[in-house]
């Protein structure tokens, strides 16, 4: 397993080498493998980068984004303002339903609610807003509609896995449960392990992802 202290080098690297982070403000700290950021961020944009930034390191068993969003002066914008612009921003994605999907907006965090029938409709709801000027944070609580057997389901993930050139099908196990689905098992990376999770999220009637893969760092 490498360092923690060639890890916490590594992960600076890469944030200080992104060009959507490279300019933040944040700290790394690294014990047993998993990293926690700190400091200061310009915006949900910038947080959400830095999290898949550090995702990308080999070594990383978990992250930790405790860092905070600090919106430049021009990009302030009041509550009003910024629903409108979540609103048109849900109307106008491909992906969203938007009749299914509505948005709540305090404080410069934006909550999500609504149900659809598919976790990738969840999911482009959410990316719609996130670089939106003046968010602060997102809660998406959007639900998925269970549609499918489970036993379909299951089979349906196993066939992705199997697919996959980033997920080693033979190491995850899957189980689904009234539209949960726990993998269990062992990976070599993050990347790995959000192949795997993708691949869950993407079978119908997937309501909720169970992840219990560990990351087992050679």
């Amino acid at each position: 397993m490498k360092p923690d202290i060639k890890l916490e080098q590594d992960v600076a690297a890469e944030l200080r080498y992104d060009p959507i982070t490279m300019d933040a403000e944040i700290g790394v700290a690294v014990r047993d493998g998993v990293v926690t950021l700190t400091g200061h961020v310009h915006s949900f944009a910038q947080k959400y980068a830095a999290r898949y930034a550090v995702e990308r390191v080999r070594g990383v068993r978990a992250v930790a984004n405790d860092t905070t969003v600090q919106l430049p002066g021009a990009h302030a914008r009041n509550d009003t303002e910024l629903a409108h612009a979540v609103a048109e921003a849900l109307a106008w994605h491909v992906q969203v339903p938007d009749a299914m999907v509505k948005a709540t907006v305090e404080d410069g965090r934006v909550t999500l609610l609504g149900e659809v029938e598919w976790n990738y409709e969840r999911l482009a709801a959410e990316s719609a807003v996130r670089s939106l000027t003046g968010v602060r944070s997102i809660t998406n609580l959007i639900t998925v509609k269970p549609v499918v057997e489970p036993r379909e389901v299951t089979k349906r993930i196993r066939r992705a896995l199997h697919r996959s050139a980033e997920a080693d099908a033979r190491s995850i196990a899957v189980e689904t449960r009234a539209g949960t689905v726990t993998l269990r098992g062992a990976v070599r990376s993050q990347v790995e392990r959000a192949e795997a999770e993708r691949a869950a999220w993407s079978a119908p009637g997937v309501t909720n992802v169970d992840d219990r893969l560990v990351v087992a760092v050679l």
